[in-house]
């Protein structure tokens, strides 16, 4: 096997989870820039079909939903089938339905491909395979490893953005889908040769730790993935605290893929700013975003996370409320992007960090994907709910508004959350 024979030429010199956490972020990279590419295709395949916001907007929100809705039970699969083979699955769906994608005509096809297999394919960069990796590979550091792939979110769309824009507005939406295909390709036999299982496939312990797993313990009891994502809901449910971290990452998906990820441009675009230019702002957002993800991601393993959670959901919703009441030029846009880039993603390694506390390690990467479905369900009613209300008022001052209002709720249920005893927390 190629992975232990790099994991032989790396020892003495760097552990080899950072090989792997490096492959995972670059896997990742590319999920991203697929899941990224609707927001530079919505102008373009206006004025291509004719199609309305609102029906381009139900095919994103179809494709956030699904990615919510099948984590747990993709993430249930995995420790059935295992970490590789799953991301490779996942990998595949999304060649195969970005590929499919520059064929289409017809406004359900968009549904089929962007939304039904993109939006399925796209649990390769999800938070619980994230989890599954920062949990399986590092017993220190934790929380910095998930800070970095969760930044992988903030480099793809600090990589793919201004090009797919560019390409949209040279060459029209079928390069974009074009391009996200290639993207995946390249990435797809890089995870096939160099993504081992666990440390223990290829004789090494987790990070920072002297405890050898035995290699049987990546794989769940009972092979049914069904089963492993509803017995880890049921578990879950019968914590108020899972119900908190649920709701207030709901509204983060509210305030991020949802709205700003996917109506961005076109709320630009409004303002008679270019396309690119509009990308060129949320590629700013994630060159912020990434600095703050992986500074969040390291503040986890030292502060209080739900302290954390209170000032990122606050400073996000101030900055929201604000920026419809600027003047939306150069200045303001640039302000805005550095302050409300900063936490963009950096939710995410404190809500892992807050869910390994209460669950323990063992189960928190199906429990975080059901965390996640939830995040989903709230960025799939911003998008669907944004490209609405721009079709009906004509402007996005309403949608920008109450996703600020909510995440200033948000700050005050994260600090409701408690401290775990040791009946709540799983034996680590």
């Amino acid at each position: 096997m190629l992975a232990s024979r790099l994991a032989y030429l790396f020892s003495g010199r760097v552990h080899y989870a950072w090989v792997v956490l490096a492959v995972v972020f670059t896997s990742t990279l590319a999920g991203v820039g697929v899941r990224a590419a609707p927001g530079v295709m919505i102008v373009p395949l206006q004025h291509a079909f004719g199609w309305d916001i609102s029906t381009i907007s139900g095919a994103i929100s179809l494709n956030i939903i699904l990615l919510g809705a099948t984590g747990p039970f993709m993430t249930g699969l995995m420790q059935v089938i295992g970490l590789k083979r799953t991301i490779l699955l996942c990998l595949a769906l999304l060649m195969a339905g970005t590929g499919l994608s520059s064929l289409m005509t017809a406004s359900w096809q968009l549904f089929l491909t962007w939304g039904l297999m993109v939006g399925i394919g796209s649990v390769a960069g999800a938070v619980g395979m994230a989890a599954a990796v920062a949990n399986r590979w590092f017993a220190r550091r934790t929380g910095f490893a998930m800070g970095l792939l969760t930044a992988a979110n903030a480099a793809g769309q600090l990589i793919f953005l201004p090009l797919l824009a560019l390409l949209a507005e040279r060459y029209g939406w079928r390069a974009v889908a074009i391009c996200v295909t290639l993207a995946v390709a390249v990435v797809f036999p890089i995870v096939a040769i160099m993504l081992p299982e666990s440390p223990a496939r290829i004789g090494l312990t987790p990070y920072g730790s002297t405890a050898m797993q035995p290699p049987g313990s990546d794989h769940a009891a009972g092979g049914n993935p069904f089963a492993v994502a509803i017995q880890a809901l049921i578990r879950g449910s019968r914590s108020m605290d899972f119900w908190l971290l649920c709701l207030t990452f709901g509204v983060c998906g509210f305030s991020t893929n949802g709205l700003i990820n996917t109506h961005l441009i076109a709320y630009c675009a409004d303002h008679g700013i270019a396309e690119v230019n509009g990308a060129s702002i949320l590629a700013v957002i994630g060159v912020f975003s990434l600095i703050g993800s992986t500074a969040s991601g390291w503040m986890c393993d030292r502060f209080n996370p739900r302290v954390l959670l209170f000032w990122y959901y606050g400073l996000r919703g101030l900055s929201l409320v604000a920026v419809p009441f600027t003047s939306f030029d150069p200045i303001s846009l640039s302000v805005f992007a550095v302050f409300y880039g900063l936490d963009w993603v950096a939710t995410g390694p404190a809500t892992f960090a807050l869910t390994n506390e209460v669950f323990g390690r063992r189960d928190t990467p199906v429990i975080v994907s059901w965390i996640f479905a939830a995040h989903q369900i709230g960025g799939a009613l911003a998008a669907f709910g944004a490209g609405t209300v721009r079709s009906l008022e004509g402007s996005y001052l309403l949608a920008f508004v109450a996703s600020g209002l909510a995440c200033l709720l948000a700050s005050l249920l994260v600090l409701r959350i408690s401290r775990p005893v040791p009946a709540i927390a799983a034996a680590e």
